[in-house]
């Protein structure tokens, strides 16, 4: 893969401010990891597709760093984002007596991040973790601001807590070897970035998809980069979620609800995203905010990405069942991100009627 020129995205969150790196070959060069603490201690929790490819480049990149460098390969799938998976980490930790100046390295996807996120806020009540994303996916969205947790068969993400990793790497060489299809669901996460917030970008994503879906490694780089300064932006300014952050969830409300309905792992989490986007755009329409063109626009997008854009037919009381247990309700009553005008994104309640009219609208068409 062409090299690219390295960036650097400041996430400014005071004494837990870290950088985003994002270039080429980063995992094997060692100055790569120069600004992590050195440790007795390592543990790499990556999976068990990652692991035969990057998990050894890492590990001897990391030997400068720290004297003992574990590798732990996990079941791959988000199936496994569970407690049981979670306490395998927890198991590697305390087997090897780690202390609490270890380091963690999450090496994977959203999975693997989300998960080691979680036991490195957790292990001796908090030790050091950096991010090391290998899907699209998780290098624009999941590895940064620090939202960690593992699913309830009752709900995604449910379980979990707000922790900071150290750094984020983002070596775009990573993604020359994810399957086309986890390619594709990443680009939802990157697409969302558009209507939330920029709308310049999203015009720039729909001149150079064919080549993004090439892996033009200049494109990735910028789609990459844009897609970190635009939720650096947000974290920065709500770290917790009181309020702007819920913008990021464009989608998502439908999203995790597809998710949980078909079982976890059926659908990619791009896929559902992707789908949850258009079904939240005919409610942006719905509630008199944006026009059809709009939908339509975005619609065209997301199913030139690759991506499903025809609802899952779980039929409207199961989705509205599965989407009360989402963490943007509020005192029972469900709230959804929307557009409320192209480039700018909004927390709103919506009719239950209208839900349902968009449930069985996007259930019929595509």
């Amino acid at each position: 893969m062409p090299a690219t020129a390295t960036h650097r995205v400041p996430i400014e969150l005071g004494e837990r401010s870290y950088p985003i790196v994002i270039g080429t070959s980063l995992i094997d060069e060692p100055k790569t990891w120069s600004a992590v603490p050195a440790s007795a201690q390592a543990l790499i929790v990556t999976n068990t597709t990652v692991a035969p490819l990057y998990g050894q480049r890492l590990q001897r990149a990391l030997a400068q760093r720290h004297r003992t460098v574990h590798v732990l390969a996990l079941p791959d799938g988000e199936q496994y984002k569970d407690w049981q998976t979670l306490n395998l980490i927890f198991d590697a930790l305390l087997k090897q007596a780690c202390d609490r100046k270890t380091v963690l390295y999450a090496l994977g996807g959203g999975v693997v991040g989300d998960m080691t996120g979680f036991a490195a806020a957790s292990y001796m009540r908090g030790v050091p973790f950096v991010q090391v994303p290998t899907t699209l996916l998780a290098q624009v969205d999941s590895s940064v601001g620090g939202k960690t947790a593992i699913n309830h068969p009752l709900g995604k993400n449910m379980i979990g807590a707000f922790y900071q990793p150290q750094l984020v790497v983002c070596d775009i060489e990573t993604l020359c070897t994810l399957p086309q299809r986890e390619f594709s669901a990443g680009l939802a996460e990157v697409i969302k970035y558009g209507p939330i917030a920029d709308m310049e970008f999203l015009g720039w994503l729909e001149a150079n998809i064919g080549g993004l879906l090439a892996r033009d490694t200049s494109l990735i780089a910028h789609a990459v980069k844009r897609s970190c300064e635009i939720k650096a932006a947000v974290v920065g300014q709500d770290e917790r979620e009181a309020g702007l952050r819920a913008i990021l969830n464009f989608g998502h409300t439908f999203g995790h609800a597809i998710e949980a309905g078909l079982g976890y792992g059926q659908w990619l989490h791009g896929e559902a995203v992707g789908c949850g986007m258009v079904m939240a755009m005919h409610l942006s329409n719905g509630l008199g905010l944006v026009d059809r063109a709009f939908v339509e626009r975005l619609t065209a997008l997301l199913r030139a990405a690759g991506l499903p854009v025809a609802a899952p037919r779980l039929g409207p009381d199961r989705y509205l069942e599965l989407m009360s247990v989402d963490k943007k309700a509020e005192a029972g009553e469900l709230k959804f991100v929307v557009i409320d005008r192209p480039g700018s994104a909004a927390l709103r309640g919506a009719p239950d009627a209208l839900v349902r009219e968009v449930i069985g609208r996007c259930s019929a068409e595509g």
